[in-house]
């Protein structure tokens, strides 16, 4: 079932999502949840999808970066579910780059993010992951995951020159 995608200014895109109990994971109440968020990300062609953008203030992430989830998982692994997830940098190391959101439509900005983490969390089975992702990777699991704490990727923006409308960002293209 595609769901109802928040937009910025819903209070549940400003809480701290509450932990999945890990006995719990394998529900059938949460597995088709975590169905309905990835049949939504795919609808409104997303790179990932966090519980809280569908209104469900649990912490459950999905993604599926495209032609670089080799970066977030096995070759040949589709749609990556992470719940309960936990980051830590490990580096001091930031890149900055272009960033939008299905929860702020429309928009483009620079975000700088760390650029190579420690990540864990349960996947959809219950099982206890413990990854080291770069660059992309890096990128995409902590933009997912701030919205598990209530963060926006606008938050982030050093120099808010950068937001900028994605149909000027097409036209005028990137500036550095």
């Amino acid at each position: 079932m595609i769901l109802k995608v928040a937009r910025m200014g819903h209070p549940v895109l400003r809480q701290t999502a509450e932990p999945v109990p890990p006995d719990q994971i394998t529900s059938p109440d949460i597995q088709s949840f975590i169905d309905d968020l990835i049949e939504t990300m795919h609808e409104y062609d997303g790179a990932g999808l966090a519980a809280p953008q569908v209104h469900v203030s649990k912490q459950i992430v999905v993604i599926e970066p495209g032609d670089r989830r080799q970066e977030l998982s096995n070759p040949g692994a589709e749609t990556i579910v992470y719940i309960n997830p936990e980051i830590t940098p490990l580096t001091e190391n930031m890149d900055e780059d272009w960033e939008g959101c299905l929860s702020v439509p429309g928009l483009r900005g620079r975000v700088p993010r760390y650029t190579k983490i420690r990540f864990r969390a349960y996947d959809r089975h219950g099982q206890r992951l413990d990854l080291i992702a770069e660059g992309f990777a890096a990128r995409v699991i902590q933009h997912e995951c701030d919205h598990l704490w209530g963060k926006l990727y606008i938050d982030r923006i050093r120099d808010t020159t950068s937001l900028t409308f994605i149909e000027e960002f097409m036209k005028y293209g990137v500036q550095e």
